[in-house]
């Protein structure tokens, strides 16, 4: 079973790799722009996606340029929002998107897009990244299906940005 889960979240990452290459890049300098300017990068987290926000605040390579969002009326136009969660029709992630929206704050949103609604994160959103993660990754005997990483997979988008925005501001410093 843990070879087979392996084998499918590699395909995962490698699908939101694939797919979402150019959000990665339009991601990191949206969100690049707050600290190149007078703002911050401010990070929310949704449900089980707060694994990215302990990552990003508690792990060992912490986001330096980051700040936990804590209340919407702090942020200014100056600085960047980043937001996960599960889905982009997440009723929390979706109240906050359309705060930012409303005061146009710029944001980038990491969730999966699961149907077409035009009030979800991804459209309110000015950088969607999906994370192609609709169902279980493994089968079980009766055809349904288990194994559901949506951290795993923030995570992985989470250093993508990260990783893309720390070679941006690389080059702005010098």
């Amino acid at each position: 079973m843990l070879k087979m889960f392996t084998t499918q979240l590699a395909g995962l990452f490698k699908r939101i790799e694939e797919k979402e290459e150019f959000s990665f890049e339009d991601g990191a300098r949206l969100l690049a722009q707050g600290p190149v300017g007078d703002g911050k990068i401010y990070l929310l987290c949704v449900g089980e996606m707060k694994a990215v926000e302990f990552e990003a605040f508690e792990g060992s390579e912490p986001f330096k340029w980051a700040k936990r969002l804590e209340d919407v009326s702090e942020v200014t136009v100056a600085d960047r929002v980043l937001l996960f969660s599960r889905y982009a029709s997440d009723k929390n992630a979706v109240a906050i998107a359309e705060q930012l929206h409303e005061r146009n704050i710029p944001f980038v949103a990491v969730s999966t897009a699961l149907e077409e609604e035009e009030t979800g994160v991804d459209h309110l959103a000015d950088v969607h990244i999906n994370l192609q993660l609709k169902k279980g990754l493994l089968p079980d005997e009766m055809g349904n299906r288990f194994g559901y990483p949506a951290s795993m997979a923030g995570l992985f988008a989470y250093y993508g940005l990260k990783f893309t925005i720390e070679e941006i501001l690389a080059e702005y410093e010098e």
